[in-house]
């Protein structure tokens, strides 16, 4: 304050934490403040949406006449979204705004992981070498988790609010631990720090298990004998010092790659090819909408929309006539209900689809006035992108328009030959459902039926085979064939039949056609199988299908690391 001209203490501040129905509390503040030259700090301004407009007419009206010395400050957590940037502009414009970034890459998170402690911290607990060691590794344990987000979906299906409160949190119970008992209780801190401390934060079952799997691997008796890698050529340091551990860091850590997240490095070529699609993307969406593209281009922006508009219209088949299918329908088997389910829905989309492009197609003719609706509807396929009111009537998919569009006619055709006389097709699309879930139930419900087995007491055993889908002419006498699967995060070795390394730049191999079988819970052999989620889509987390188990040679806990999971869609 001295250095800046002003005479400050503790009496001149006025900090205010907004959220709790503090907004007077601030609001009298600022007008005292304004006239004795007082500091205010409004924390969290970000909870107080609602108020964010008196406050920016406020600071207007205390900008002319107050006390020199009078400052405000102002805090708040950065959006998720643009769509949640809520502080007036009137307040940005006229302040000086400091941001703090979290650090990126394993080597700056793991040194301000291991900045929280101090050279105090290691020497207060009476079974120091053991506390040493697990505080380290608590500490690249929490790196990991808080950088691996950067991967997206492969890395955490959803996003989580790691902070480093969970960390010093989690050193606590360590040394409380440690100090009331003479052994150290692995199992016991695996706990607390995985489904508690930081699986507090999780919602996502699959997550909890990434994270589980990684204090597994991190925290186990091992580690006091110098056997643990922490990532591949960075071992678990000895008995150092504070100092010791920093310099450490710098010298043994490898370089920045997705092997220090226990990730193949296709995952950093996957998220970076996203984060550039979505970039050019937002750029298209930026361009002028309104003239033409130039000369000896396809025309105006109207002409292309409206060919395209035609074009669809012309591929798009006539919608199922369901009462003529129930007609052909001799026994309401669970496969046949999953194929008249798959067609009502699909007719709902496809007369979506209809209705709105022979609207737009009046409206563009002149012949109905345009409506906000139809106004969404033309700069989507001017963008290619998949309308909004298709999206909702429609399956997961992160497709631009045009492949969307050839997509939906393949499954359309599928349906088609599936419903001609509803025998199971030799091979079935599993990504071809809009409920994927819905067949594979069947195969469940049929196998009940047969055997007469509780439903609720079966599993699914898939048996990956060495062919492809032209290689089969009927479906099996129990079960199903089905294809249409992709594998990311690793490859299936079709010579070894098991899970394998993925080849460099092959970012979601094919899958061979999986034998899908229904068997009683107690029948299943869980030994050497790696639980492999399946998702619609590569966005992960809500489009959770099913789980197959997949034989590998290797340690599970290396997949699941690895984020391997099986696609619907690539």
């Amino acid at each position: 304050g001295k250095k800046l001209g002003y005479t400050f203490n503790h009496r001149n501040l006025h900090n205010i934490s907004l959220g709790q129905g503090q907004e007077a509390v601030a609001e009298q503040a600022l007008d005292l403040a304004a006239k004795e030259g007082h500091w205010v700090i409004l924390q969290n301004i970000h909870l107080v949406a609602k108020w964010l407009g008196c406050l920016e007419k406020k600071l207007e009206q205390l900008s002319e006449g107050s006390h020199q010395d009078f400052r405000v400050f102002v805090s708040a957590e950065p959006a998720p979204c643009p769509e949640s940037h809520i502080i007036p502009q009137g307040i940005l414009e006229n302040s000086i705004k400091i941001t703090s970034e979290a650090p990126t890459g394993m080597h700056a998170n793991l040194h301000k992981a291991l900045d929280n402690f101090s050279q105090d911290t290691l020497e207060m607990c009476s079974q120091e070498k053991e506390f040493r060691s697990i505080l380290f590794a608590l500490c690249y344990f929490h790196a990991v988790v808080a950088e691996r987000r950067k991967f997206g979906a492969q890395g955490w299906n959803r996003s989580y609010p790691f902070s480093t409160g969970d960390l010093t949190i989690s050193a606590s119970v360590l040394y409380n631990y440690l100090e009331a008992s003479s052994k150290v209780p692995y199992d016991d801190l695996r706990y607390l720090v995985g489904e508690i401390m930081y699986g507090g934060h999780i919602t996502d079952d699959w997550d909890r298990r990434l994270c589980r799997t990684y204090l597994e691997e991190f925290i186990k008796p091992e580690m006091l004998e110098g056997e643990i890698c922490l990532a591949p050529g960075f071992p678990l340091p000895g008995n150092m010092d504070y100092d010791g551990y920093h310099q450490y860091i710098d010298d043994a850590l490898p370089p920045e790659s997705p092997y220090l997240y226990g990730l193949h490095p296709n995952a950093e070529i996957g998220f970076l090819t996203q984060r550039s699609e979505q970039l050019l993307r937002t750029v298209l969406e930026l361009q002028p909408r309104d003239s033409g593209t130039g000369q000896g281009a396809l025309g105006t922006q109207e002409e292309m929309v409206q060919a395209l508009l035609e074009e669809m219209l012309g591929k798009l088949t006539d919608e199922f006539n369901m009462a003529e299918l129930l007609a052909k329908v001799e026994e309401r088997t669970p496969y046949a209900v999953v194929a008249l389910q798959e067609c009502e829905r699909m007719n709902a989309l496809t007369a979506e689809i209809r209705r709105s492009l022979a609207e737009l197609e009046l409206g563009l003719k002149g012949e109905l006035t345009m409506t906000s609706d139809m106004e969404t509807l033309y700069h989507s396929l001017f963008l290619d992108a998949v309308p909004e009111s298709w999206v909702r009537r429609s399956y997961p998919s992160t497709a631009s328009l045009g492949s969307w569009f050839a997509d939906l006619l393949a499954r359309i055709s599928e349906l088609e030959a599936w419903t001609r006389d509803f025998s199971l097709p030799s091979t079935l699309w599993l990504g071809g459902f809009f409920n994927p879930q819905s067949i594979l139930t069947a195969v469940m419900q049929t196998a009940a039926r047969k055997n007469k087995w509780p439903l609720d007491k079966m599993t699914l055993q898939c048996d990956v085979t060495k062919k492809s889908r032209e290689d089969f002419a009927s479906a099996p006498r129990e079960g199903a064939y089905v294809h249409g699967l992709f594998m990311e995060g690793a490859r299936w070795d079709a010579q070894a039949g098991t899970i394998t390394d993925a080849r460099l730049k092959e970012l979601t191999p094919a899958m061979p056609v999986v034998f899908i079988k229904a068997i009683p819970d107690d029948k299943q052999d869980a030994r050497g199988l790696y639980p492999c989620p399946v998702y619609k889509t590569r966005q992960r987390g809500p489009t959770y299908v099913w789980t197959f188990n997949l034989k590998t040679k290797e340690n599970p806990s290396k997949w699941v690391l690895a984020g391997v999971a099986l696609l619907l869609q690539t």
